[in-house]
Order: structure tokens, then sequence, then C-alpha cells
């Protein structure tokens, strides 16, 4: 059983690490590397679709328990570029600093500082930087949510954000239970510091619409602390959509682009915020 699982995670990553081919995917479509840090992480990837003007932006940061991870896995892009770039969007894909080199709020400070720079910079793209949405992907969806219920922290206003599969809505109720190590080096041991980096203690009704998007398999039950997040918002008068899904942690993330009814109800939630 042990070898079987060890050779499945060798399969994902050889297939995550398989180069795209952009021009079958979107012919004429080209791909940019910009930075907006001195880190050599602090890096984005822009796919400009051909003919891009006043596009839509779609900002994807990815998952990795906040330690790995990389903007150019095909496990977390492809199905979203063959979907979205032949419908006019430009996709941008973001690199933040990992563990140890910073935690989880650093790493918020990072995908603030590259939407900032995304803002700045559609324009040059064809893209429309009034109609700009974030989407993330586990320690990549909390980043997201973290800074869609703070967007202080990027200082501009954006459409609004699709949290793929957190379950670090509340980081208090995660380091306060049996959790991996790598929530530790996340977060630290300071109750005040979780409350900084936790996207329900942050919320205020400033904040970012959000679909929350999550796992119904998962055992540690994501979609409980999504309503949980949406009752938070409802008392508020704010109607947060929660989206159960019956897949995996990983295909959440991998399968959103695919022709099916969840690619189309995320299309149904980012038409709605882009009007």
């Amino acid at each position: 059983m042990r070898e079987r699982m060890a050779q499945r995670l060798q399969d994902r990553k050889a297939e995550e690490a398989r180069p795209l081919d952009l021009q079958a995917i979107a012919p004429g479509a080209r791909k940019l590397e910009v930075r907006y840090g001195a880190s050599a992480k602090q890096a984005i990837d822009v796919y400009v679709p051909p003919g891009a003007q006043g596009a839509p932006v779609l900002v994807m940061v990815h998952g990795g328990a906040w330690k790995i991870g990389d903007k150019a896995n095909s496990g977390s892009i492809e199905n979203k570029l063959k979907h979205w770039l032949p419908k006019g969007y430009v996709f941008v894909s973001v690199n933040y600093r990992l563990l140890p080199e910073a935690m989880a709020e650093g790493q918020a400070q990072d995908v603030a500082a590259a939407m900032r720079l995304v803002q700045a910079r559609a324009g040059e793209w064809g893209g429309d930087p009034k109609r700009i949405v974030l989407m993330g992907h586990s320690a990549g969806a909390h980043l997201a949510a973290l800074l869609s219920a703070r967007p202080d922290m990027v200082g501009r206003p954006w459409a609004g954000t699709v949290v793929l599969d957190s379950a670090a809505m509340k980081v208090s109720t995660v380091m306060e239970r049996r959790h991996p190590a790598f929530y530790d080096e996340a977060f630290g041991a300071d109750p005040a510091g979780w409350a900084r980096v936790s996207p329900m203690d942050q919320w205020t009704r400033s904040a970012m619409p959000m679909l929350l998007v999550c796992s119904s398999q998962r055992p540690d039950k994501p979609c409980d602390e999504a309503r949980a997040f949406a009752d938070l918002t409802a008392r508020s008068g704010v109607t947060t959509p929660v989206l159960p899904q019956a897949l995996s942690h990983a295909d959440i993330n991998r399968t959103l682009g695919l022709p099916g009814a969840y690619t189309q109800a995320v299309d149904a939630f980012i038409g709605d915020v882009l009007k």
C-alpha cells in the first residue's frame, strides 16, 4: 500500500513537471515572466491570449502546504488555461516565498504585492485592471481568502475571489486540534499571530466577494469551515456562496476548467462579480 501511494505521488509530481504546450492550448498566446520582488520566488507568469484588449484577468495562487509548489505546475494551471485563455482572459500564475523563507503572513504580503503589480500593469498585457479575479488552492486558497478578508493589504479592491478548498479559514481552530507540523511552521505558536492570518478573524464588510469551493471527501471537513465562514458573513448581511464538490483535495484544483457543472458554477460566480 505504501509503495503504491509513493508511486502515485511520484507519478503526480512527474505529471505536474511536464511542460505545457501553450500554442496547442491557445494559438498565438504568449507567456511573460514578471518579477515583483528581490527573491527568486517573487515572480509571476502572465499568459496573454491573442488580441487581448480590456480583457478580464484571472490571478491564480498555487498551493503546497505553504512550503512547496510552483507557478508552472501543470496540475494547477493546465485545465484553467485551456478553459479561460480561449475565452479571452489574461491568466496570471503567482509564485511567492515558501517556508522557511517566509511564514504565511509574509507569503500573504507577497501575494498582495503581486496583486498590486497586476493592477498596475494589466493594461500593458491587454487586461482590464478593474476586472481582476483572484483564485487560490489549498495554502494558496488561505492566502487568497486572507487578502479578500483584508483587501487593505493590497490597497485597491478587485472584483472577487474563488477559494479552492482551504481548511484554514479559522486558523485557531486548526491550531488547537491535532495538525500536521507544517501548520506550526506556517502559523507559529502565538494566538495573536494566528488571528492576524485567519480569514474569519480578519473579515469585515469591506471584504471582497468570495466563492468557497470545498471537498466533501476530506476527513477534516473543510465544508464545515466554509459554511461557518458563510454564516459569519451572513450575520452582517453578506452572502458568501459555498460550493461543495465530491472531489479529492487535489482534484478540486486539477479538474477546474474541464467541462461540467463544477466549472460552470465557478464561471457563473466569476461572471457575476465581473458585471
